[in-house]
């Protein structure tokens, strides 16, 4: 995915969000909800529904956690070379393919993924400049994967998340990318957001070109970190919840 008015996966789905998780010492902060494992459709509706209060100067500004089961999400600038398989194919496999409101072109969520939804007031908050909005986003998850051991970078001209020593080789092979990121804008409060893999099968990408991005290939914090997923999951959640917290807290 890509830069502006853009969208962008297994715990149990509680019937209703934990309660908001905060940062001690902080004047504000921004409300983290954890909603678990939910459909696209569904969480779609919930993610519109809190735009939908931000816009009316209700609720809070909040980073939505979620899992997705496996689902193709198609953008506004997608091009139809870049799904691999046929929409009937996917959907033989049980896979859902959703046209959004967002720029970019096609993106996968499945489980083992993690999914961040980012509902802010950006003029509250003084961020006029949505490129800047979106770079911060990029930071708060390079953030993350540092305090996990894995160097995590930007690529200049391109929006997300790559692992830094792929870069460093990219002249002998394709840069691997842990983290797309697609942000919507509406009467300038956010949604949409990221999706971080973290121990998700990454044979579900080769149904598309994520992002329309030929020369990259994805990969995951568990393929990185060459370790097993035990508890890993819950570690890149809470590193995840740190790190957006410290940097849209007030006065940061």
């Amino acid at each position: 995915m890509n830069q502006l008015d853009k969208s962008l996966g297994e715990m149990s789905c509680p019937e209703r969000p934990e309660e908001p998780v905060s940062a001690r010492g902080l004047r504000r902060t921004l409300a983290i909800e954890r909603w678990g494992r939910l459909s696209y459709a569904q969480a779609l509706d919930r993610q519109m529904q809190a735009v939908q209060a931000r816009i009316a100067g209700q609720g809070r500004d909040t980073l939505f956690l979620v899992e997705h089961p496996t689902v193709v999400t198609l953008g506004r600038s997608f091009h139809e070379e870049n799904l691999l398989v046929s929409r009937e194919a996917l959907a033989e496999k049980g896979v859902e393919v959703h046209s959004i409101a967002r720029g970019g072109d096609v993106t996968l969520h499945t489980p083992g993924q993690l999914v961040g939804y980012l509902v802010m007031d950006l003029r509250d908050r003084g961020e006029a400049d949505l490129h800047a909005f979106v770079r911060r986003i990029e930071a708060s998850l390079i953030e993350a994967l540092d305090t996990l051991g894995l160097a995590g970078a930007r690529v200049p001209g391109r929006t997300g998340v790559f692992v830094r020593e792929s870069l460093e080789a990219a002249r002998a092979g394709s840069s691997r990318k842990i983290a797309s990121i697609g942000i919507g804008v509406k009467r300038w409060v956010s949604f949409h957001g990221f999706g971080l893999n973290v121990t998700s099968d990454l044979r579900a990408f080769e149904s598309i070109v994520p992002c329309g991005l030929g020369d990259v290939e994805m990969t995951s914090v568990q393929r990185e970190l060459r370790c097993g997923p035990l508890g890993l999951d819950q570690r890149v959640r809470e590193a995840v919840e740190d790190s957006f917290l410290r940097e849209f807290s007030e006065g940061s």
